[in-house]
């Protein structure tokens, strides 16, 4: 059969007019070609358009140097500089393109290019749908975006309408802040917001991130993140049901079963609700406040209270931790309550305010305000400051008692062995002859000294103006100085009795 040639010649005027080369689907529609071949030998019914070659279909404009029009099959084979366009809005680039008008979907293969107004896809295998707008790829993939941030997948998804990126397999995602890597993740190349989908990491220079559920937005720099969601970096572990964070107001969120471990200061806080201030560095945490200082020399320490937060002093060098609202703490060599607390990290000292209580080897100690001194994880002393008051039980109806302005109690071998009483000092003492209570000590000085030995009274120095009576058991009348209270039914006796409060 002889091959016969048509040339069509721009300088004539003279072009293509649109045809139609199947029935009933859409037909593809032929814009331009610098020539025509037709042959038998190349198929019935099959042309080959050459030079400046243009198609149309569905509102896509499709270009290429050569193509294969298979009319009764209504698709085209379409060879080098292959270019699909949408408007202004995306293009497709290839070396080679199977296009179906019956499918509307198109099969581009070998350095395959997609770009959209803020993206470009590199890949060598990717399908696309001229009537919904979305394209596939399947044989791995590579986007670059315009802010340099770079991504790849095994599998990937571009709906063109909503300009909207569905990433599978092996999603890998870096940009000049961050690495990111998940197994699916959704990318909105207008509004610059990532949507996590399933196990995600993501990575900085000093930070890591997971979380199973989530998005970025990474114009604006916020990120949300849910199921699992745990945050890392050299210093603080943080972990709850949702995490929030608006890196450029430095501010985070964190939202049910919240549980913050600071391995510098062995710190572990939860609650329901956290708040967090990246300079100056604060955060608060409520709604079932907790607090463990863990100790590797002694046993842990437990604190509840309805907020607890944290500052830097003025330096930033010193973290502050403060307690409001029905603080309640409990350790095995002492217990406390108050309203509210003041821990300083710098010289490690707790301050309890407002009806405080503190009990330790039996005795309880109350004052307007109570001063621990801590030293390597371990009570030093104690400071009851201003109505100061401390209680032990001898038996069911008797009790020791010391009064005074102020009271500085001394520890040595975690137990109690003196006690300095400033200003009003009063005593009342239950003498015993082994088990039996042979007589009650009440004695008065402006200014004492008590000695302990093995938790027992050993010995009271009376310094200033000492007055003191040894009456037998029976004939003193009033055994219970002025402000007398026995609160033993307020005292945490574990760690779950923190969070009672009577």
């Amino acid at each position: 059969m002889r091959k016969f040639i048509y040339l069509f010649c721009l300088f004539s005027g003279i072009l293509l007019s649109p045809e139609t080369y199947s029935q009933g689907k859409e037909k593809i529609n032929i814009l331009n070609s610098n020539s025509l071949e037709y042959s038998k030998s190349i198929g019935e019914g099959v042309r080959r358009f050459i030079g400046n070659v243009i198609f149309e279909h569905n509102n896509a404009t499709m270009y290429c140097d050569s193509a294969y029009l298979y009319s009764q099959q209504n698709f085209i084979h379409a060879f080098s500089n292959v270019h699909v366009s949408r408007g202004d809005t995306m293009h497709i680039y290839g070396d080679f393109m199977l296009y179906n008008g019956n499918t509307d979907i198109g099969k581009f293969r070998n350095n395959v290019r997609l770009e959209d107004e803020e993206t470009v896809l590199y890949t060598d295998s990717l399908d696309f749908n001229t009537f919904t707008n979305i394209a596939n790829y399947f044989e791995g993939g590579k986007i670059i975006n315009s802010d340099s941030s770079e991504l790849t997948s095994l599998e990937g998804i571009y709906y063109g309408n909503d300009d909207l990126f569905f990433f599978r397999d092996s999603v890998i995602a870096n940009s000049p802040d961050i690495i990111i890597y998940t197994d699916s993740l959704k990318y909105n190349t207008e509004a610059k917001i990532a949507y996590f989908i399933g196990p995600t990491n993501i990575y900085n220079e000093d930070n890591h991130l997971y979380a199973e559920n989530g998005w970025y937005n990474t114009q604006e720099e916020k990120y949300r993140f849910r199921k699992n969601a745990r945050y890392q970096n050299k210093e603080k572990i943080l972990t709850g049901d949702n995490l929030y964070f608006d890196k450029l107001k430095g501010i985070g969120i964190a939202t049910g079963n919240v549980e913050m471990t600071d391995t510098t200061d062995n710190l572990i806080l939860k609650g329901n609700y956290a708040y967090y201030n990246e300079e100056p560095e604060s955060f608060f945490i409520t709604d079932s406040a907790f607090l463990i200082q863990v100790s590797d020399i002694s046993d842990s320490l437990f604190l509840h209270a309805d907020t607890i937060s944290s500052v830097y002093d003025s330096t930033g060098t010193y973290r502050i931790l403060k307690a409001f609202n029905k603080v309640s703490i409990y350790r095995d060599d002492f217990q406390g309550r108050c309203d509210s607390m003041v821990y300083n990290t710098q010289d490690s000292v707790i301050t309890m305010y407002t009806e405080p209580i503190l009990w330790s080897e039996g005795r309880q100690m109350t004052s307007l305000k109570v001063e621990i001194q801590i030293k390597n994880s371990k009570i030093d002393f104690f400071r009851l400051i201003n109505t100061a008051f401390i209680v032990s039980q001898e038996d069911t109806s008797r009790y020791n008692q010391i009064r005074g302005k102020e009271m500085i109690g001394y520890i040595r071998n975690s137990k109690l062995h003196k006690i300095d009483v400033f200003g009003n000092g009063q005593t009342i003492y239950f003498t015993k002859d082994g088990e039996e209570i042979i007589g009650v000590n009440s004695a008065e000085s402006s200014n004492l000294t008590i000695y302990m030995k093995n938790g027992q009274l050993d010995r009271i120095n009376m310094i200033n103006d000492p007055e003191g009576v040894l009456y037998p058991i029976g004939e003193l009348e009033e055994t219970k100085l002025k402000g007398f209270q026995w609160l033993e039914k307020l005292r945490p006796k574990s760690k779950g009795d923190i969070f009672k409060w009577f």
